[in-house]
């Protein structure tokens, strides 16, 4: 029963591992080592946010990652910010490529 339940914990815990960083780092940087370009975080972010939403879903009453998902949505949002005051173009590539509502 104890294993069972180790199982699951890392299941949950796989959804990010290093061949996924490694696959959007390389679609939205330069390479897969350039982690930190804006694109590669924004995207990293927005992988991580998807996540967190279907979580919340099936589990309505988990206030920490309801507030872990909030953090998330502030810290792209200010990387976008960032980016669209820097460089419009780059800005305006990643919104459309990630399909982002803005």
């Amino acid at each position: 029963m104890h294993s069972e339940k180790k199982i699951k914990q890392n299941i949950i815990t796989m959804y990010l591992t290093t061949e996924i960083k490694k696959d959007i780092f390389k679609n939205h940087g330069k390479s897969e080592k350039d982690t930190g370009r804006s694109e590669g975080q924004i995207a990293l972010f927005s992988h991580r946010i998807d996540h967190l939403t279907e979580h919340l879903k099936s589990n309505k009453k988990d206030f920490g990652t309801q507030k872990s998902l909030i953090n998330l949505v502030a810290k792209r949002r200010s990387l976008l910010d960032y980016l669209k005051a820097n460089d419009i173009e780059r800005y305006r590539a990643i919104v459309k490529k990630l399909d982002l509502r803005k």
